[in-house]
């Protein structure tokens, strides 16, 4: 006896409509022309503009991934957000916005200067443009021991590195913000016993003619402070601290010239910006002070 689709194939057959039977007809096996117009979807991005105006930086913002980080005292890992554009020439509708994502999920490697460098080049050569900027912030912990008890705690810094290339040539850019604490000179000098201090934000941004590490931005600033801060403390290491912030009082403007001051004395750094926001504990508004150099 034959099945009823045994039948239906002999019927077409002798009613002369040669059809092929196969897989293809499957609905998970997509026919011929199926995956022809698949390949005919069109790449919008890729035409042509008629407006003449070329879009100097096009990409991605704030994408949130995973990171290690290669480091003077080490490896560590963290999470990152990346900014990743590139420019795009007046005659282009649109870049490519999935490259950038898909760039990222091929990166193995520890994140350094090199590796920032060569990840930079490569995203320009995907994106098929002269020139391009990355630029990854994270949070960076740093151990530290308190002072007197020794007693060890992470103590974390904001830092963004940018690799930018621009026309062939490229460079880089290293961006660190310092917590401190700072303690007023005139406070001081006027008060018959204590004086206010607060907790400063020193943040320094910089170019170079070689590496400079994070952690040594990082000694250059705790060291032109009143203090430097800790994660943990006991009750001896809180009387160093607040005794040692009384002996080196400062004001905005001491810590952002001094810190300067400190960096031009470095031969490797070519230009940078310190500035420093004091949250100020008698005020409702913040001190700030800013200097750039050259």
């Amino acid at each position: 006896m034959r099945t009823r689709f045994a039948s239906d194939i002999i019927s077409h057959l002798q009613n002369g409509r040669h059809e092929s039977v196969s897989n293809d007809t499957h609905p998970n096996n997509p026919t011929i022309k199926d995956k022809q117009r698949m390949n005919a979807i069109a790449d919008v991005q890729s035409s042509r503009d008629l407006r003449n105006l070329p879009i100097n930086q096009v990409g991605i913002k704030d994408l949130r991934f995973p990171i290690t980080l290669n480091t003077a005292e080490g490896s560590q890992s963290t999470v990152a957000h990346l900014t990743m554009t590139v420019f795009l020439p007046a005659d282009q509708k649109g870049t490519h916005m999935s490259r950038f994502v898909a760039l990222m999920e091929q990166q193995t490697e520890a994140l350094d200067f090199d590796r920032l460098h060569k990840l930079t080049a490569e995203m320009v050569a995907l994106l098929n443009s002269h020139s391009g900027k990355i630029s990854v912030s994270f949070p960076f912990f740093r151990k530290k021991s308190a002072p007197v008890s020794g007693i060890q705690s992470l103590l974390d810094y904001d830092v963004t590195l940018t690799g930018e290339i621009k026309n062939g040539a490229y460079s880089h850019n290293l961006k660190v913000m310092v917590p401190v604490t700072s303690l007023c000179p005139c406070s001081k000098e006027i008060s018959q016993y204590g004086a206010h201090n607060q907790r400063s934000h020193v943040t320094v941004s910089l170019t170079a003619n070689a590496e400079v590490g994070i952690e040594e931005i990082i000694d250059c600033v705790e060291a032109q402070a009143s203090c430097q801060l800790y994660g943990l403390l006991k009750r001896p290491d809180e009387k160093y601290v607040t005794e040692k912030a009384y002996e080196n009082p400062k004001f905005v403007e001491d810590m952002v010239r001094d810190v300067a001051t400190a960096l031009i004395a470095d031969g490797r750094i070519e230009s940078f910006i310190v500035e420093s926001e004091n949250f100020e504990s008698i005020h409702n508004h913040s001190a700030y002070a800013y200097i750039a150099y050259p």
